[in-house]
């Protein structure tokens, strides 16, 4: 007899990984559950088991997770190991430090992301 169940996901499972750093932008964003589920139009349930790393979310929820976060759709892909990370700094490492960091409020968080939009804006425009 085969078991219905899912499979309990270990501290080191991709999706738990993936989960875990979901939720952690999410409470960067101060968002609760339901606001980003609004955001996403996608169930409350189901971004809590994507969260507790219980299913493996699509590309395109994963797309729309990170247009609500705010956060770069390569680096949930990167999370969910479907792309490998690039060798260098760029501007979406750059752009997930700001917001992983506890030290600044969100306020400074959107200030500091604005300027340097705006810096890399310039300089491509310069170019």
């Amino acid at each position: 007899m085969q078991s219905t169940e899912e499979p309990v996901a270990t501290e080191d499972d991709p999706r738990r990984v993936l989960g875990g750093f979901i939720r952690a932008q999410r409470q960067i964003a101060n968002l609760s559950l339901r606001q980003l589920s609004a955001l996403t139009e996608i169930s409350n349930p189901y971004l809590s088991q994507v969260e507790r790393g219980l299913h493996e979310p699509s590309i395109r929820v994963l797309k729309s997770i990170a247009d609500a976060l705010n956060v770069s759709a390569e680096i949930l892909f990167e999370q969910a190991g479907l792309i490998s990370g690039p060798e260098k700094l760029g501007d979406e490492a750059t752009e997930s430090a700001i917001r992983a960091d506890q030290r600044l409020t969100e306020a400074q968080r959107h200030a500091l992301l604005g300027v340097y939009r705006s810096y890399l804006e310039t300089n491509r425009q310069g170019s």
